[in-house]
């Protein structure tokens, strides 16, 4: 073949590489984007909750001025428990303790509690919700019992224990156990039939049903009932620690009363709202990740 039959086909130009736009890339237009969206959503939340506080600190500032207010004004409260604010972690003699330690008792009681009327409140909950012969049986008795209130349980428990860690502790479980008990079970009678008819065609026995069908259907009711015995639980153990002592954070408000430290109390009282606060959320988000967001956090 000759070079003149050749026929030369004029190549492209090389084209430059085309710009990838890497998301989450330190630098790169998808991560400001993200970052300016997450900016903009905390200043959405954080605006409103600061102004509000700022309102409520001058408000509070300007009433509780007057030498002859009976309550300290926020300037006071930081002058006389600045020791108590900076140093949470004191370790004394007896009940002399940091705010820290008092409130790491409290939450041993109010964990040890908790956790007995979770397990005994679920498993109550699905024996009413599953069972129309305990149904009858047992819940015109819950009923009764829930209304009684938790500081009533208290004598009865020292007179049982005679001990007043024991004593808070039952306390603790008493209060919480209700809410379980009757969110579980609505949850456990609101199972769809469909869920039923599927485990039935699918033959499975009691403890794949209760596994697989039963506590994820009933796992969002089971979960608000969690959620409002731990709010309950938080209130009781600080009302029982008043009456029992020792180290805890009712005790050391109730200490704070004797010795006329108002401003102690209030800061007591700020660490018991955030505590509170804080295992609310807990609960929140551990009902949310197990029941992949069907219940509300």
């Amino acid at each position: 073949m000759s070079v003149t039959n050749l026929q030369l086909k004029p190549q492209a130009a090389p084209q430059p590489p085309a710009q990838v736009i890497a998301l989450g890339h330190p630098g790169r237009p998808g991560t400001d984007s993200r970052l300016a969206r997450l900016a903009a959503q905390t200043v959405t939340n954080l605006v409103p909750l600061l102004v509000t506080l700022s309102i409520f600190l001058l408000a509070w500032q300007l009433i509780c001025s007057s030498p002859a207010s009976s309550l300290p004004a926020p300037t006071r409260v930081l002058e006389e428990s600045w020791d108590l604010i900076v140093h949470p972690f004191y370790t004394g003699q007896g009940v002399d303790q940091g705010l820290f330690w008092h409130v790491f008792a409290s939450l041993q009681r109010v964990a040890l509690g908790y956790a007995m009327a979770a397990v005994v409140g679920i498993a109550l909950g699905v024996l009413v919700g599953q069972s129309a012969l305990a149904m009858r049986g047992l819940d015109p008795i819950f009923q009764v019992l829930r209304t009684v209130p938790p500081l009533a349980w208290l004598p009865l428990s020292l007179a049982a224990f005679q001990d007043g860690n024991p004593s808070a502790i039952f306390v603790i479980f008493i209060t919480a156990i209700w809410p379980i008990i009757i969110n579980t079970a609505v949850g456990i009678r609101n199972i769809p039939q469909d869920y039923q008819n599927v485990a039935k065609v699918l033959r499975l026995n009691g403890f794949e049903y209760f596994g697989k069908i039963m506590l994820p259907a009933a796992a969002p009711y089971i979960f608000t009932g969690l959620r409002i015995g731990i709010g309950l639980s938080w209130l009781a153990i600080v009302a029982a620690e008043m009456l029992i002592g020792g180290v805890g954070i009712g005790f050391f408000i109730w200490d704070a009363w004797n010795s006329s430290l108002i401003s102690d109390i209030i800061v007591a009282l700020i660490y018991v709202g955030i505590v509170g606060f804080l295992l609310d959320r807990l609960i929140a988000l551990i009902g949310r990740a197990i029941t992949r967001g069907t219940a509300n956090a």
